[in-house]
């Protein structure tokens, strides 16, 4: 049976938002990413729930959308869980995200649980600066996220929030990329920051390279997709690292070859490389152009205008699933009283 009344002061809290918009991007259309539609949302979310729920969590707070993933996932289970949506005029864009993020972390969450992809984790950084962020993705151009399975998920985020593991051993800080237009910071990215040559914004998403002049890169795999793998194959970034990567593209540079989008692997140039410490900046020398952040064009650098990228300590607590899991173990969390028998 589940229980939605108000919120109860004291009490384990989890935030859940599900992004009903990702996995949908043009990047479907120009690459082979694959369609995450939102009843496999709804799928994951009531494994969520079910994880929180064995996990001992009393209380959870959503973000409501328009295709309404939490409830239809909360209609097909039965936890003893107080559920309550977030509550302000919903837009129906990134925003939702970010003032859902706000409204959990200043009810008290002691984790939210995202459902998108890089984009999403972003908004919900813009506004959240302290709860840590478990991020289960839901697409096939991630980074930031992971393939998660629900259930896990769930658990893992219900003994972060019941403090039945340590933080020390189940999360980690991230740093962000920091975007500077007249010496002022102006937005944010956790994975890449892109420049790239246009003047307008057009569609949000980037798939053509020859227009990719600059890459900042916070993360960086060499079994990484997209923009992060080129650098994941000449220099990985691991997401705990205090430095980035930045590139700058160019015709009579050193070749790399690498999947710059699902299904789609294409020889780059890179003309200069270098490793970028904390709190350092580096200029962004084309303009006027447009930015993409994870994935996304969000800025757009005028003619003249001083623009730049900065690597901040100040990104999101995000918390390590198999650590978090491995923790849990070993405190028995889960076996409680359990005597290795083992010869």
């Amino acid at each position: 049976m589940v229980k939605q009344r108000s919120q109860e002061v004291g009490l384990s809290l989890v935030g859940i938002i599900a992004n009903p918009a990702s996995g949908k991007d043009i990047r479907r259309l120009v690459a082979y990413g694959s369609v995450f539609d939102n009843q496999e949302k709804v799928r994951i979310v009531r494994r969520v729930l079910l994880g929180l729920a064995a996990a001992g969590v009393e209380r959870i707070c959503y973000m409501p959308d328009y295709f309404g993933i939490v409830e239809r996932a909360l209609a097909r289970v039965e936890v003893n869980i107080t559920v309550f949506p977030t509550r302000f005029p919903l837009k129906g864009n990134q925003e939702d995200s970010i003032h859902a993020a706000r409204t959990m972390e200043k009810q008290g969450a002691a984790c939210i649980i995202t459902l998108g992809g890089d984009g999403t984790n972003r908004a919900v950084a813009k506004g959240n600066s302290s709860v840590p962020i478990l991020p289960v993705s839901t697409g096939t151009n991630n980074v930031f996220p992971s393939m998660v399975e629900g259930t896990i998920a769930g658990l893992a985020a219900g003994f972060v929030a019941g403090k039945l593991v340590p933080v020390e051993e189940s999360t980690f800080l991230s740093t962000r990329l920091e975007i500077v237009l007249d010496g002022k910071v102006v937005d944010l990215a956790l994975v890449d920051a892109v420049v790239y040559n246009d003047a307008f914004m057009a569609s949000r998403a980037i798939w053509n390279m020859d227009k990719v002049r600059q890459i900042f890169l916070n993360r960086a795999k060499p079994d990484s997709i997209g923009l992060s793998s080129i650098g994941g194959l000449i220099h990985p970034i691991e997401a705990e690292e205090p430095q980035c990567l930045y590139l700058e593209l160019g015709g009579n540079g050193q070749p790399v070859t690498a999947p710059v989008a699902p299904g789609i692997i294409e020889k780059v140039f890179i003309r200069t490389e270098k490793v970028m410490k904390m709190g350092e900046e580096v200029k962004i020398g084309f303009t006027p152009s447009v930015l993409a952040l994870d994935g996304e064009r969000e800025v757009e650098v005028r003619q003249g205008q001083y623009a730049a990228v900065r690597l901040g300590k100040d990104g999101p607590v995000v918390v390590d699933v198999g650590r978090t899991m491995s923790a849990a173990m070993k405190r028995k969390v889960l076996a409680p009283g359990y005597i290795n028998r083992r010869p």
